[in-house]
């Protein structure tokens, strides 16, 4: 992230919107162009939607695949300190504090 704010204009479901953010403004367009990408995926699935109810559902769509994500991304850091522990065995005693110790 940089220091500095930025302004980005965007274009979600045909709203043009001014973001600003600490993020890159290349960032800020990648994650409007994701959300626009998913409001227009839900509005385009056949019912008839309005785009405010789309909106809903692609931020309880987006905010699950983070909350996925978070669970992949706790079990994997479990998994990597269980075979740190493992490999810690392995070292000699001089060698075996945590890391970062």
């Amino acid at each position: 992230m940089s220091e500095k704010r930025s302004s980005v204009k965007v274009t979600i479901v045909g709203q043009e919107l001014t973001i600003r953010s600490d993020a890159t403004p290349e960032h800020t367009r990648e994650v409007a162009a994701y959300v626009d990408k998913t409001i227009r995926t839900i509005m385009n699935s056949g019912a008839a939607i309005e785009s405010s109810r789309a909106a809903i559902l692609a931020a309880l769509q987006i905010t699950d695949e983070l909350f996925r994500a978070r669970t992949v991304q706790r079990e994997l850091n479990e998994s990597m300190d269980a075979l740190s522990s493992e490999v810690r065995h392995w070292l000699p005693p001089a060698k075996r504090s945590p890391a970062g110790s």
